[in-house]
């Protein structure tokens, strides 16, 4: 069964305090503001995403002040489509509340029930199971089928983890990378290194990925993350290229590889 808190929170009426100020702003925006009064969910929706990404970006950057400022913004569009619901007469933010305190609670049985849970994998396991027995025909089925291919992977390979589909050692998921790489180079030409079968070749190298993802969980990688800090890593030495030849007098286009390959290798001095 659940313990008390250690301590109560000092701040909690603060907070409350400040919620309920988010809400009325939000009920005085949908009501005299022509833009507020424009957005359906639909229009929201791309808004949501995006702000997501910056979210991102800013704890990437390891910025708590514009974690700080994103996190306020995607506040902003729950209470927005909490408000939306109550016009629809579908729900309003108490019964969004209410359904999530609802599900974690349902979800933790380590923590409300009587369930023994010691570590990590056992709760992920015990998560899994109960969203089984509460209808979800396939464990795969809380996988957004909008996620970008990446997150995809990551999110499949973490959710049958938890029912125990899953590799033992990390040695046999490097075999299995390995493995995919052989039959991804089979797919290509030995004299034209042109794929002899392209639609073969796509499938292979996504195998290939998909096992790099694999291997990646096992040596605690998120590769996500990794993917993300080698896009802006390349994006400032590529802007380093762009503004130090062009103090140079040396116009992108019109450069050779190696010229540029010089000003690349100084970038590549320069601390990140």
């Amino acid at each position: 069964m659940k313990k008390p808190l250690s301590a109560p929170d000092p701040d909690r009426g603060a907070k409350l305090q400040a919620f309920d100020r988010l809400l009325t702003v939000m009920d005085e925006l949908r009501e005299n503001c022509p833009w507020d009064k424009k957005q359906t969910m639909e229009t929201l929706r791309h808004l949501t995403i995006e702000e997501t990404y910056e979210l991102s970006d800013a704890i990437l950057e390891g910025n708590l002040n514009e974690v700080k400022k994103e996190l306020g913004d995607l506040m902003l569009h729950l209470v927005f489509y909490s408000r939306i619901g109550v016009e629809s007469k579908a729900f309003d933010v108490t019964d969004v509340l209410n359904s999530i305190c609802d599900k974690l609670i349902e979800r933790h049985p380590h923590v409300y029930g009587d369930v023994v849970a010691n570590d990590e994998e056992t709760v992920k396991a015990n998560w899994e199971k109960i969203k089984l027995k509460s209808g979800n025909k396939s464990v795969l089925a809380g996988v957004p089928k909008g996620l970008p291919a990446l997150v995809k992977a990551i999110r499949i390979q973490d959710k049958a983890r938890g029912i125990g589909f899953d590799w033992e050692r990390k040695e046999q998921v490097w075999a299995k990378v390995e493995e995919e790489m052989s039959e991804f180079k089979k797919e290509f030409n030995a004299e034209t290194n042109e794929p002899i079968h392209p639609e073969r070749a796509l499938s292979e190298f996504g195998d290939v990925l998909f096992s790099l993802v694999n291997y990646a969980r096992f040596i605690h990688i998120d590769p996500e993350e990794a993917l993300e800090r080698t896009n802006v890593k390349f994006i400032k030495r590529f802007q380093y290229l762009e503004t130090e030849s062009a103090k140079a007098g040396k116009k992108m286009g019109e450069m050779s590889l190696a010229e540029m390959d010089e000003y690349w290798e100084r970038a590549k001095t320069i601390k990140e």
